[in-house]
């Protein structure tokens, strides 16, 4: 007759279950894109203010900043600080900042049509934005 599992069998099959897991491709691609999807919107926000990596400015539709009157680095600005609030939502809870960041990259590509330039950047971030998917579905399974 088996014996009845005690707390320990059970905390021994919890952690070899979540070492598996950790183990498995699909845990280890969500740490990838968890890791992209927080880190990269934190740094490009950031760089809003302070223009080391472009001028931000030149992929700017200028039908946003007109119709809100207001001056185009400031608009980038704010623009940076949703992109930097978009990272640390993608790290505190993948599954929601998953999707959110994927609706800025749509926002993002939209911007770019309008502009009628910059079409290598648009389909790049088209494939970030399937990337914001993925991680926003992985982090159902895996994420906070």
């Amino acid at each position: 007759m088996a014996r009845p599992m005690t707390y320990t069998d059970v905390h021994e099959h919890e952690l070899h279950h979540a070492a598996a897991a950790t183990d498995s491709p699909a845990f280890q691609a969500y740490e990838i894109l968890l890791f992209a999807f927080t880190v990269a919107p934190i740094i490009a926000g950031a760089d809003k203010f302070f223009g080391i990596l472009t001028n931000w400015t030149q992929y700017l539709a200028p039908i946003f900043p007109n119709t809100l009157g207001i001056d185009p680095a400031t608009f980038m600005m704010i623009v940076g600080a949703i992109e930097i609030v978009a990272g640390i939502i993608v790290f505190l809870k993948p599954s929601i900042g998953g999707y959110i960041v994927s609706l800025w990259l749509l926002g993002i590509i939209v911007n770019l049509m309008l502009l009628h330039n910059f079409y290598d950047i648009a389909l790049r971030d088209l494939g970030l934005l399937l990337g914001g998917l993925a991680l926003a579905r992985l982090g159902s399974q895996f994420g906070r």
